[in-house]
């Protein structure tokens, strides 16, 4: 069922300006080798009218509602909203549109629907109750049967900020690939140094061959840092270059940073999109299933949780600890633990711990060593911060504005030892740190394949007109999303479900919680979902 459109003021006027895209195009003719085929869609894939709904922030402040872009919302029967994005159309509205190469492109005739259908959306919540309400949806990502930029007018650029993290040179050599050889796009560049590379002019030239065996190599060819946003520089920059393509590769703050160059880019009326591919090893970006290069981080983990497992193996009352990554949100430390099944106790930011009493880790280590002899611990950097708070005070912010945490693993294996120490037993403590490690690997496989459909998504969206949005897997579909979703919250082990709950089973550990703890999670995740289902910032939602 297709969505009503959105309610516009400018409805009301009996005689709409013309060069204002109309809800219903006449039909165009386009010629393809498989014109005869009564599957392929003949209608031009415009945004559903040019209303937009401003966003509003609960405290209303002048700076909240600059910080959050409007959304761009569209209303239909039984409680569906589609939270389109940003269209080069809604702010220059006499562009004219092109043929789509991909159809006359020999690889891609055994397909048996070349474009998605222009109505096609994206569920975020796939578990619906009868009578419930439909809920938000995404616009679905791939290719349109008009473009509106024709192959010789693009000029791109692909820019890699913040971290490293495995699948970043397979995202960027499939950008590359895509325009080419999917589009015939020869104008690429590659922004050197993450955004500070737009105003110090660093720039190579990327093209197929150039990017042909980066994928099997870790880390960014372009270079990556953190911070160095000035918007007007890199607004500057693009104007300048005659850049009309961003794709910004990135976690939130560069995806924030790449919703701020595209408000700018519009309030200039420039011909430009801007496009992100969000990344982050932590899979602490909400909305999408997962970041690319987590499956990679995961089953690298793996290889450090063994070593401490034949190490604490070895020894008298051996005690295996790994450090794993995961600032505010434990995922990799939680997938890695299930993955391994040879962890005895997992420690993550989301599920508060102490040391000492009854039901403490110490008593717990006491316990394993007594029944087991050996056990392995697996903490993420982020957790246990309120027990080391006081030293934490003192370590700043990175360039991010990221807190900079002190180290867990050398805080608790310190702990431990003089723990086990005041008791005079003795034991074998062996403390891995296996992060830069992690973050410097190659992709694997599935992390491949997932970089690969998420670089060709992007790239038929940004053709297709679309611009100040991420794309991401929703569902097992892949769409187009606003920055802001992505941007607004962080995503977070809940431990109050299931896979928590398995993980409780596999290794045994207590669970460290009070029932105030119990009780403050639940509320979170209901907050969590009410904000998925339909924030107070989006009440059409």
């Amino acid at each position: 069922m297709a969505p009503s459109p959105p309610i516009d003021a400018a409805a009301a006027d009996p005689d709409p300006p013309p060069s204002r895209p109309t809800d219903a195009p006449a039909p165009i003719t386009v010629p393809s080798p498989r014109a005869h085929l009564h599957h392929l869609l003949d209608r031009r894939d415009t945004p559903r009218g040019t209303a937009w709904e401003p966003v509003r922030a609960m405290d209303g402040t002048a700076a909240a509602l600059a910080a959050k872009p409007e959304a761009k919302l569209v209303a239909g029967e039984a409680g569906y909203v589609l939270e389109d994005v940003p269209h080069v159309s809604d702010y220059l509205p006499d562009l004219p549109t092109y043929p789509n190469p991909l159809q006359d492109n020999p690889a891609y005739s055994v397909v048996k629907q070349y474009f998605v259908d222009p109505d096609d959306t994206v569920c975020q919540k796939i578990v619906v109750h009868k009578g419930g309400s439909r809920g938000n949806h995404f616009r679905r990502a791939g290719p349109r049967q008009r473009v509106y930029f024709e192959s010789d007018e693009v000029h791109a650029c692909i820019v890699t900020c913040g971290g490293l993290c495995p699948g970043l040179n397979t995202v960027i050599r499939e950008i590359v690939c895509g325009l080419s050889d999917m589009y015939g796009v020869t104008k690429i560049l590659g922004i050197q140094g993450g955004y500070r590379g737009f105003y110090a002019r660093n720039t190579i030239n990327l093209t197929p061959k150039s990017v042909n065996d980066i994928h099997k190599r870790g880390g960014t060819i372009l270079g990556s840092s953190r911070g160095g946003h000035d918007t007007m520089k890199i607004v500057d920059s693009i104007q300048y270059r005659g850049i009309n393509q961003v794709y910004v590769i990135g976690g939130d703050g560069s995806q924030r940073g790449a919703g701020v160059i595209f408000e700018e880019v519009r309030k200039r009326g420039l011909k430009v999109a801007v496009a992100g591919i969000p990344k982050t090893i932590d899979n602490d970006i909400p909305v999408i299933d997962k970041s690319f290069g987590f499956d990679s981080a995961v089953e690298e983990a793996q290889r450090a949780i063994n070593a401490a497992h034949v190490e604490a193996g070895s020894a008298e009352n051996g005690i295996g600890l790994v450090k794993l990554m995961g600032r505010y949100s434990g995922f990799i430390a939680h997938y890695a633990t299930l993955a391994s099944r040879d962890v005895d106790c997992c420690l993550i930011p989301e599920s508060p711990f102490y040391l000492e009493g009854e039901g403490g880790l110490f008593r717990y280590i006491e316990k394993r060593l007594k029944d087991n002899g050996h056990m392995v611990i697996v903490v993420a950097e982020g957790a246990g911060q309120k027990l080391i708070a006081e030293n934490m005070k003192a370590m700043g912010q990175d360039a991010s504005g990221n807190a900079l945490l002190l180290d867990v693993g050398l805080w608790l294996s310190q702990k431990i030892n003089e723990h086990f120490k005041k008791n005079k037993t003795t034991i074998n403590l062996k403390y891995i740190d296996p992060t830069y490690m992690i973050r410097a690997i190659p992709s694997n496989a599935s992390d491949n394949v997932y970089c690969t459909l998420l670089a060709h998504s992007v790239v038929h969206g940004a053709m297709a007109g679309y611009t100040g949005f991420t794309v991401g897997q929703v569902n097992g579909r892949h769409c187009y999303i606003p920055f802001y979703r992505i941007t607004e919250k962080q995503n977070k082990v809940s431990i109050t479900d299931r896979m928590w709950a398995r993980l409780l089973s596999s290794t045994n550990q207590p669970s460290f919680l009070s029932k105030q703890d119990v009780e403050e999670a639940k509320m979170e995740d209901e907050r969590t979902a009410k904000l998925l289902d339909g924030s107070p910032s989006n009440p059409k939602a």
